[in-house]
């Protein structure tokens, strides 16, 4: 038991931090005007439907149109064990028909569905018909009549166990899935979440069938309890909460689902704040930083883009001590540990693409996959890596439910729009040349003034080549350049006399 919870709250926001032999490896933030709607089932209405694209568009009331691919009305058992990091086994698995999203839904008919995937990158919630309702124990799966043990109880016996105990307190339409924490738990156990599942699902669609739409029909937890109800285990040691308030919710809350774990909740009472004593401010705003050093000298550079994370791995200071291939061998090694860790901590989902270096020995690039993948194993969502090619590229697929760690606590650049670079000063500079030869009716010495950035305004008075002087010879009037503080790097304005 290595792991620790961390939980600061405030009025405004929440953050929760794993800790694993006191290094942070996840974190999740989640603040009061902004909170995730995954897990949310509202009663919405069809506004567009696109089978060209096997999509449509859904009201649930969010400030965009939600987003419902075909495979998300149509029974899917491959997104259900996408959706829940337990790894699910489903028994007689049917296949998907392929059947036309125009076939399934028509433009204002009323749907009850629920979010799977937060708003990313400006496009609306992806949502689903397949509602699922987690419990202590279990997971009810309304609209699907299968059930399901988590693949991370291996024993064959308590799975064969668990199945039976299933198909004992299966009553009427609908499916279970034993959650992790259900191992050696018994029947009455089991009982008692199916009838606190199947009673909420039921509330639900008398809610559904009052309402009109678009309207909210039931909230998940938020951040603080479905952490608890999510992630907290016996593995974890302690929850450390710096809070009275959700110190006593949490209890409360342990005491209905897992009383064993109640001791473990302990009050933060130092007058330092929490996560200054547990070093994780400094880990957040690492984590907001492309460069990661790594512990011998090497280091990691992670890029986000729209389409895939890409991660590029340097030797940097570490030199070795035998030869190149050694060198490059132990900095890949190392690196999988903390690219890992990285994609865990910033939360990074979609491709992603990590760009180790070049490897000549065949053994050393089976060992640098293995070493990443019993990384990967430690990581709840779903992830898929693709072995290691010639030219030391690893691609992985990465379940993406809500914005990155860095999406969700900055914003674009102002100044650089978010792409991270400029125009240099001598770019600038021509494109000033180009624009003022434009100027082919002024009249004989009449006078231009030009204000450009003070960066500029340095670069064009030093220039050597005297770009204004050749304006000023081939227009032959007479250019008056002034620095102006207001103008972005990259602009400039100019001004007829």
């Amino acid at each position: 038991m290595s792991q620790e919870l961390v939980i600061n709250t405030t009025n405004h926001e929440s953050r929760i931090a794993v800790l694993d032999e006191g290094q942070v490896v996840e974190l999740w933030v989640e603040r009061q005007k902004q909170r995730t709607v995954v897990g949310n089932i509202y009663k919405g209405h069809v506004t567009k439907v696109l089978p060209g694209m096997q999509s449509a568009f859904v009201d649930v009331g969010l400030e965009r149109d939600a987003f419902l691919y075909v495979s998300d009305v149509v029974e899917d058992f491959e997104e259900y064990e996408a959706e829940h990091s337990d790894e699910l086994h489903f028994e007689d698995q049917a296949p998907r028909p392929e059947t036309s999203i125009a076939d399934l839904l028509r433009e204002g008919q009323e749907i009850v569905v629920q979010v799977s995937k937060d708003s990313i990158a400006g496009k609306g919630a992806r949502i689903t018909t397949h509602i699922t309702l987690p419990g202590r124990f279990l997971v009810y799966m309304p609209t699907v009549s299968h059930i399901g043990v988590s693949r991370r109880i291996e024993e064959e016996a308590e799975r064969g166990r668990l199945k039976v105990i299933l198909e004992q307190i299966r009553v009427g339409p609908g499916g279970f899935i034993v959650r992790t924490a259900g191992e050696a738990k018994n029947e009455e156990e089991f009982r008692a979440d199916q009838k606190y599942l199947t009673g909420l699902w039921e509330e639900i669609k008398r809610r559904a069938e009052k309402a009109s739409s678009p309207t909210a029909l039931h909230h998940d937890l938020d951040l603080v309890l479905r952490t608890i109800r999510d992630v907290l285990s016996p593995d974890f040691k302690t929850v450390w909460v710096d809070s009275v308030e959700q110190y006593q919710r949490i209890v409360e809350f342990l005491d209905k689902i897992q009383p064993a774990l109640v001791p473990r909740v302990r009050l933060y009472r130092r007058e330092e704040p929490i996560f200054d004593e547990f070093g994780i401010e400094p880990e957040i705003e690492r984590a907001l930083k492309s460069k990661v050093w790594l512990r011998s000298g090497g280091y990691i550079v992670i890029n986000q883009t729209e389409a895939l994370v890409a991660i590029d791995v340097n030797t940097g200071k570490y030199v070795g001590k035998k030869n190149l291939e050694e060198t490059v061998f132990r900095t890949n090694l190392e690196a999988t540990k903390e690219i890992v860790r990285q994609i865990r901590l910033r939360d990074l989902g979609g491709i992603i693409v990590a760009d180790f270096i070049d490897m000549e020995v065949q053994e050393n690039r089976d060992q640098v996959y293995d070493a990443l993948q019993n990384e990967i194993r430690k990581d709840r969502s779903k992830t898929k890596v693709l072995q290691i090619s010639e030219f030391g590229l690893i691609e992985m697929t990465r379940k993406r439910v809500r914005q990155s760690l860095e999406r969700s606590l900055t914003q674009p650049c102002p100044y650089c729009g978010g792409s991270g670079r400029v125009k240099s000063n001598t770019t600038v500079m021509m494109e000033l040349w180009r624009e003022l030869m434009k100027l082919r009716d002024l009249e004989e010495e009449q006078e231009v003034i030009v204000r450009v950035n003070p960066d500029i305004y340095q670069a064009v008075r030093s220039d050597e080549h005297g770009i204004l002087a050749d304006v000023e010879r081939s227009l032959r009037v007479h250019l008056v350049l002034k620095p102006d503080d207001n103008l972005h790097h990259e602009q400039f304005d100019v001004v007829r006399v």
